[in-house]
């Protein structure tokens, strides 16, 4: 089989890395890819949202299945756009996207469906938003409605702080149109959690659990990115608790695209919190998590292409999904001002000697190839990924391949993964 991937980030890299390994491939493609995607696939100069480019390019070339890895593509209805040509693709449509692209039609559908989920209002406008948060209080949850690249979350700690945020959301714009509506939520406390499952519209199976760390620095402090690392499974996320988030979130949800003619085929994510009171859902994504992929694929037994396949063509219930017994962790290894202003062009050196240990994966992120040397493109720049009998053996094997990697002003977390070594200390 030809198989396209869209996308070029460390998940994307961590998808076509676990493809490659399939006897069903025939050629991986990927559509832009990055520095380290390119040794596992062919990369294609076509943007992700370029979908007449992608259309043209998977007809001329035979492809025969699109893997769709970061959430822009699928809101834009990229899956409607090549389905409709006759390219099979795997992926939500444009409605079913809505779940992530628009924080107000997920938080309505939550209501709706009865899943376990935080108070909240909606705005349209600032200055009733402000209003509403100096009589509810602080701390308090304030979300742009629409994409903002898992950085339009303020979780506000002070008046001031919350006051801020609406200003910059929806009056100086910071995430455009993203922030014509807010959502408002109580704040919930407890520990996070990623559960992700794979669905084709009438199954449903759910992958190991997962927990990412949103905050760029140690002790989970300073503003929100787009991850800095995660670890799989969670010591959080029981099997009693995994089996009531299948039955009271992702069946309901998956039925109730059914019912509403748009059945929900790819893969659907839960951010959950843990709290006193049992499990509330902060937010779902339409795809896979990142960097949470790159933590539980090295887990995965299963061919991920005969899985993809099986979902795409509604036989997923032919498919049980096995794990190996062990701990991954990932540790991402940024570029120093990220998630703010950074500099690029850095060039990177260790990759190949982190790599020795055959316990760990390095998937790139922000990477470019210059002179036959890798240099970093992005905020996030590379994934490191060590594998262990135990999370205590997974953390030490990655943070020693972490350190044999360097480019000029890289920064790291040193604690990934702190909760669990607490909890199974």
């Amino acid at each position: 089989m030809k198989v396209l991937v869209i996308g070029s980030g460390g998940r994307e890299h961590a998808i076509c890395w676990k493809l490659s390994q399939s006897p069903k491939l025939t050629k991986l493609y990927a559509a832009p890819g990055n520095a380290g995607i390119e040794e596992v696939a062919q990369l294609v100069d076509i943007p992700a949202k370029d979908q007449e480019g992608l259309l043209k390019y998977c007809k001329k070339e035979g492809i025969n299945l699109v893997v769709v890895g970061p959430e822009a593509p699928l809101t834009e209805g990229i899956v409607d756009r090549l389905r409709g040509e006759g390219i099979k693709i795997f992926g939500p449509t444009k409605f079913a996207a809505q779940l992530e692209g628009s924080k107000v039609f997920a938080k309505e559908m939550m209501k709706k469906l009865s899943i376990p989920t935080g108070e909240f209002e909606v705005f349209t406008s600032a200055e009733k938003a402000m209003d509403y948060v100096a009589k509810k209080g602080i701390p308090i949850v304030i979300k742009v409605d629409g994409l903002a690249g898992g950085k339009g979350v303020v979780v506000a700690t002070s008046m001031p702080k919350a006051m801020e945020a609406i200003h910059l959301d929806m009056v100086k714009k910071v995430f455009g149109k993203a922030g014509d509506r807010v959502v408002i939520e109580e704040c919930l406390e407890g520990e996070e959690a990623s559960v992700i499952a794979i669905t084709d519209g009438i199954t449903v199976q759910l992958l190991a659990s997962s927990q990412d760390h949103k905050r760029i620095f140690e002790g989970d402090k300073g503003p929100n990115t787009g991850g800095m690392g995660a670890y799989s499974p969670t010591p959080a996320i029981t099997p009693e608790v995994e089996k009531e988030i299948l039955d009271r979130v992702f069946t309901p949800i998956v039925k109730e695209f059914k019912a509403l003619g748009h059945p929900f085929k790819g893969f659907l994510y839960a951010g959950i919190m843990m709290t006193k009171n049992g499990f509330r859902v902060l937010e779902f994504n339409v795809r896979l998590g990142d960097p949470e992929t790159q933590a539980i694929l090295p887990r995965l037994e299963n061919d991920l292409l005969e899985l993809i396949l099986a979902a795409a063509e509604e036989r997923l219930n032919e498919i049980t999904l096995e794990w190996k017994n062990e701990d991954c962790v990932c540790v991402v290894i940024a570029a120093e001002g990220y998630p703010d202003t950074y500099e690029t062009g850095k060039k990177i050196s260790g990759i190949s000697i982190a790599k020795e240990n055959p316990a760990i994966q390095v998937f790139h992120a922000g990477t470019i190839r210059m002179n036959g040397e890798f240099h970093t493109a992005g905020g996030r720049v590379l994934n490191v990924v060590g594998s262990g009998r135990s999370i205590f053996e997974a953390l030490s094997k990655t943070y020693h391949a972490v350190d044999q990697i360097f480019f000029e002003k890289m920064y790291f977390r040193k604690d990934i993964g702190h909760r669990a070594a607490k909890v199974l200390k």
